[in-house]
């Protein structure tokens, strides 16, 4: 029995940490090149773009939850980590729709979304699976269900009948290396005057000679 109550003790207390430990930064050099990083840097090279980057978003402020469930999901939000052609990602979102977690989902497409999931822990396992700070890879139903229990979740569904998760978006946004390489080698703000060159000397005038008086 100390065991158990001294189990859950331990995954309350991880889940809560500052949910602002999610929070990331994206920077996109001037090649166009894509890092993330926990820290925000403190001085950005000339050309260089620095994003606030959060990995997820929950439906926490959807106002059709009944009031108890938003309350959860703002202490702890949800966010589910799928990818196309994956069949425990299916199971994991049908498991949490069977119970009745609001959730929001984040698909990999890319190798920029990869890098954003390796940088959030825990591996790149999929399904992944955010509750709060705290991050879980691969499907595994009995550590799934003790997390959202510690963080509050009812163990049977309370959404509304009509209630849907929003639609899956990439985990991180695309960036367009046209637009980058366009930046780098874009005409300086300030250019040199063109060189001016000297003007020709202008032709004599032609002299009428019709009325010139002879001697």
């Amino acid at each position: 029995m100390h065991k158990v109550l001294l189990g859950l003790a331990v995954v309350t207390g991880a889940m809560a940490a500052p949910l602002s430990a999610q929070a990331m930064y994206k920077v996109v050099g001037p090649d166009g090149r894509v890092t993330y990083s926990d820290r925000a840097p403190s001085a950005p090279a000339p050309a260089e773009r620095v994003e606030a980057f959060r990995p997820g978003h929950s439906s926490a402020q959807d106002p059709g939850l009944p009031f108890e469930l938003r309350q959860v999901a703002q202490r702890f939000p949800v966010v589910l980590y799928t990818a196309d052609d994956c069949g425990p990602c299916d199971s994991g979102r049908q498991l949490l729709l069977q119970r009745g977690i609001p959730f929001s989902e984040r698909k990999l497409v890319t190798e920029e979304d990869g890098k954003a999931f390796d940088k959030l822990g825990a591996g790149r396992t999929l399904p992944g699976l955010s509750v709060g700070s705290r991050q879980l890879r691969g499907l595994n139903t009995v550590d799934w269900a003790s997390y959202l229990d510690a963080a509050g979740y009812p163990k049977e569904s309370r959404l509304p009948t009509a209630w849907k998760p929003p639609a899956a978006t990439p985990l991180t946004t695309p960036v367009d290396r046209t637009a980058s390489r366009q930046a780098t080698t874009a005409t300086p703000a300030n250019p040199a005057p063109p060189t001016r060159r000297n003007a020709a000397p202008a032709e004599p005038a032609a002299v009428n000679t019709a009325n010139t008086i002879r001697f």
